[in-house]
């Protein structure tokens, strides 16, 4: 399965949320996005993106201040 991962660091709401969208429609069935950012804000607004575009949160993390979340497009 191909990966394709956002480094997304210092930018601030709504910017990871608006180019995770971006990267999911352009991404195929079965692909995953990974998202890695600084925006404590993400950590809501990035699962709810989700849960708006069908798609399947598959883990979330945190390293030190850095927010990771890899999502697989249905």
């Amino acid at each position: 399965m191909s990966e394709t991962v956002l480094a997304l660091h210092g930018l601030k709401c709504p910017l990871p949320a608006l180019k995770t969208r971006k990267a999911l429609r352009a991404a195929k069935r079965g692909e995953r996005v990974v998202v890695e950012c600084t925006d404590p804000l993400a950590a809501i607004d990035i699962p709810h993106l989700v849960q708006e575009t069908g798609d399947v949160l598959e883990e979330t993390g945190r390293r030190g201040d850095v927010l990771s979340f890899r999502i697989r497009k249905a």
